[in-house]
C-alpha cells in the first residue's frame, strides 16, 4: 500500500484519487474549496461522471479514501503528492501554471521528509523543472524529493473503466526510488499486462499534448472530408468505415458531426501551437485542426438557414448540451457557439439536456430549459440534435411532429437517416451524406 496525497478534486484528481484508493492504496484527496470538501465527506460529486458516485462512497466506507482542505495533513504521512489541479488555457494559447506553481510553493513549505511530486494535470513541457525550482526555493530545511510526469488519459463519460484498463501508462521518472514507487501505484495493472511506459520526464509531458493533438487532426480530418463528400454526393458514413478498416487508420475518432470540445482537446491542441512556437517551431497540422474544428458551429447554422430560410423570430429546439453524452461538462462545447449565433440572429431558443442544462444556463440564463426533448420541441420550427444521447437515438418523430410548428431536422452527430425522418413528413440534413437531390441526381 503507498500513501497517496492527491492535491485537487476536479475531474482528474477525484477520478483518479478514487480509482488509486480502489487499487488499495490510502489516499486523501485535497482540496481549497471548503464547500466542495464538505459535499464529498456527504458522498455528494460536484460533477456527473457515470459510477464515480458509488466508486468513492465505496472506498470511503472501506477507509481507504479520505478528504481535506488541509494540504499539511494530507502530506504529513504520504509517500507520493500528485498534482492534479487546473492549467486552464490563457487568451495566448499557454497552459496557464499558476495554480501548479502555488501548489508547489506550498508542498516546499511543508516537506520535511522525503516525497515523490508527481505532476498529473496537463502540463508543458519544462514544468516539472520549473516546479522542483519552485519546490526547492520554497523549502525550510534541507529535504531532498523526486519529480516525475504521470498524465492523464481519462475520456469523459467512459473515465473509470479508462483508469482501471489504461490502453498504457506513462511515468516520467528520473530516479530508481521514483520509478520504483509508480510501479508500485499501478502494481494492479501489471495483472492485466498493461503497457507501462517508462521515459524521461520531458518525453511523459509531451506525451499528452501529443496523443491530444493527433485525436484532435483526426476528428478535424473527417469534417474535412464531410464537407467534400456532401458537395460530390458521397456518404461520409461509408467513407470513415473503409478508411477504418485500414488497420494503419483505425476506426476511432473518425465522425463527422460538430468536431471536438470538453477540456482537453481545445485547450492541448492550443497549448501545443503555443510550445512549437516557442521553440522555433510549428504544429502546422495542429493550427490546422483548430481552424477546422472552429468552423463547424457556423457551417451548423448555414444548415439552419438552408431548412428554415430566414431565422428572424424563429424558434429552433436544442436536444444535447453537454460536449459529449455521460457528463455535464459544457467546456469548449459546440452548443455555446450554437447558442451565441442562434440568440444573435433573433432566434428563441428551447432546450434540453439529460445533466447539462444547469451548467448551461448559468452562461445563457434567458434559454427556456425544458424537462424532456418532446417539450423543448413545443412550437419548434426546427430540432437540432447536438449531443448524441442514448435516449436521442430512439426519438418518437410522430410525437415531434405533432409539437412542433415546422417540421425541419438537423442531425449533428447522424444518428439518424434520410429515409426514416423523412417519412414523418420532416426536412432533414445532417454532415457528410448525400442529401436527397443528390440521389436522386444519381438515379438519373
Amino acid at each position: 500500500m503507498i500513501r497517496i496525497c492527491m492535491v485537487g478534486t476536479g475531474y482528474v484528481g477525484l477520478v483518479s484519487g478514487a480509482c488509486l484508493a480502489d487499487f488499495g492504496h490510502r489516499v486523501t484527496c485535497v482540496d481549497v474549496v471548503k464547500d466542495r470538501i464538505a459535499g464529498l465527506r456527504r458522498g455528494d460529486i460536484p460533477f456527473y461522471e457515470p459510477g464515480l458516485d458509488l466508486l468513492v462512497n465505496k472506498n470511503v466506507a472501506d477507509g481507504r479514501l479520505f478528504f481535506t482542505t488541509s494540504l499539511a495533513d494530507a502530506m504529513r504521512d504520504a509517500d507520493v503528492v500528485f498534482i492534479a489541479v487546473q492549467t486552464p488555457m490563457s487568451d495566448s494559447g499557454e497552459a496557464d501554471l499558476t495554480y501548479v506553481m502555488q501548489v508547489g510553493t506550498e508542498i516546499g513549505a511543508l516537506l520535511t521528509d522525503y516525497k515523490l511530486i508527481v505532476t498529473k494535470s496537463t502540463v508543458p513541457v519544462g514544468t516539472a523543472r520549473r516546479l522542483a525550482a519552485v519546490i526547492g526555493e520554497s523549502l525550510t530545511q534541507p529535504v531532498f524529493f523526486d519529480l516525475a510526469s504521470n498524465p492523464e488519459f481519462l475520456r469523459e463519460g467512459s473515465s473509470i473503466e479508462d483508469f482501471m484498463h489504461p490502453d498504457r501508462v506513462v511515468i516520467g521518472a528520473e530516479t530508481e526510488r521514483s520509478e520504483a514507487l509508480m510501479r508500485e501505484i499501478y502494481r494492479p495493472l501489471f495483472l492485466l499486462d498493461t503497457p507501462i511506459v517508462i521515459c524521461g520526464i520531458e518525453t511523459a509531458e509531451l506525451v499528452k499534448y501529443a496523443s491530444n493533438s493527433f485525436l484532435a487532426v483526426k476528428i478535424s480530418f473527417i469534417n474535412e472530408i464531410a464537407a467534400i463528400a456532401e458537395r460530390v454526393g458521397a456518404d461520409i458514413a461509408q467513407i470513415a468505415k473503409a478508411m477504418g478498416l485500414d488497420r494503419r487508420i483505425g476506426p476511432k475518432f473518425l465522425h463527422a458531426g460538430l468536431g471536438f470540445g470538453g477540456s482537453c482537446l481545445p485547450k492541448d491542441t492550443n497549448a501545443l501551437a503555443y510550445i512549437a512556437a516557442q521553440v522555433g517551431s510549428r504544429a502546422s497540422l495542429v493550427e490546422a485542426a483548430i481552424a477546422v474544428n472552429a468552423e463547424l458551429p457556423e457551417r451548423t447554422l448555414a444548415k439552419v438557414r438552408e431548412l428554415i430560410g430566414d431565422l428572424t423570430g424563429k424558434t429552433v429546439a436544442l436536444l444535447g448540451l453537454a460536449f459529449k453524452p455521460n457528463t455535464d461538462d459544457i467546456r469548449s462545447a459546440a452548443s455555446l457557439e450554437i447558442a451565441r449565433l442562434l440568440l444573435e440572429a433573433d432566434v428563441a431558443v428551447r432546450a434540453h439536456d439529460p445533466v447539462a442544462a444547469d451548467n448551461f444556463a448559468k452562461v445563457f440564463p434567458d434559454i427556456a430549459y425544458c424537462d424532456s426533448p418532446y417539450a423543448a420541441c413545443e412550437g419548434a420550427d426546427l430540432c437540432l440534435l447536438i449531443t448524441e444521447w442514448n435516449q436521442y437515438r430512439q426519438l418518437d418523430f410522430t410525437e415531434l411532429a405533432r409539437v412542433m410548428t415546422g417540421k425541419a431536422f438537423l442531425d449533428c452527430r447522424n444518428v439518424y437517416s434520410h429515409d426514416h425522418v423523412e417519412q414523418y413528413g420532416f426536412r432533414y440534413d445532417c454532415f457528410g451524406r448525400p442529401r436527397p437531390q443528390s440521389r436522386e441526381q444519381s438515379d438519373d
